[in-house]
């Protein structure tokens, strides 16, 4: 199996590349995230504070989080609800930032990633694909962009979306899941020692879709 790992922060434009890559590759993608954004919408449903780590870790076997695909399209289920449509608010994304952190958060999912890694071919992102879920992935890429930049690109997500917001409180709020992601105990965000570094800043997702397929084309050809 072919596996192509990408990592990198907030709204860096991961789920939007790595969606492209697999679907030029014939790859299954694979939206870590969007596992974890389940398990804290879950929490967040519970009113459950996301400092409770012992009580949001007793509940980690009751929920239920699995993906299924559609035409191609991941699908996040959390017990037999689709929660596609629910799990990109600024709420749920600092709840994930929060709760991922948790060991007995990751231990539920880790195993997840890893069985569908070894049986298919995918594109992963996360926060630490390349570092801990697959270490031994045949392309890890950091991808990343200035947070102004990234702050500009959820804003305008969200306003499509229909959704008030506030470009600056965004901005506050990407800069201050970077400095959590990056400062946590248990598998901190960080670029993997054999991992290509990309900055999509002044890129179009064309351009980056283009730079990681030769990239993977590189190494495995």
């Amino acid at each position: 199996m072919h596996n192509i790992a990408i990592d990198g922060p907030a709204g860096a434009g991961k789920s939007t590349i790595a969606r492209e890559v697999a679907k030029k590759l014939d790859f299954i993608y694979v939206d870590t995230g969007a596992m974890y954004r389940a398990m804290a919408l879950y929490f967040l449903r519970q009113d459950i504070p996301a400092e409770d780590e012992e009580r949001i870790s007793k509940l980690c076997d009751e929920v239920q989080v699995s993906i299924s695909y559609e035409n191609g399209e991941q699908q996040v289920l959390l017990g037999e609800e689709n929660v596609n449509g629910l799990i990109r608010t600024e709420e749920v994304s600092m709840m994930t930032s929060n709760i991922s952190k948790y060991a007995a958060v990751r231990e539920k999912l880790l195993n997840l990633q890893k069985e569908l890694a070894a049986s298919k071919n995918v594109v992963m992102d996360g926060r630490d694909i390349g570092t801990c879920v697959l270490p031994h992935a045949d392309v890890k890429i950091y991808l990343t962009a200035s947070a102004s930049e990234r702050a500009r690109r959820r804003y305008k997500e969200q306003i499509e979306r229909g959704m008030d917001c506030e470009l600056d409180q965004i901005e506050r709020d990407i800069r201050a899941r970077d400095e959590q992601d990056m400062n946590r105990e248990i598998a901190p965000l960080r670029q993997a020692e054999d991992a290509v570094f990309v900055d999509s800043s002044n890129l179009t997702i064309d351009q980056v879709v283009a730079e990681i397929i030769g990239i993977y084309g590189a190494k495995t050809y």
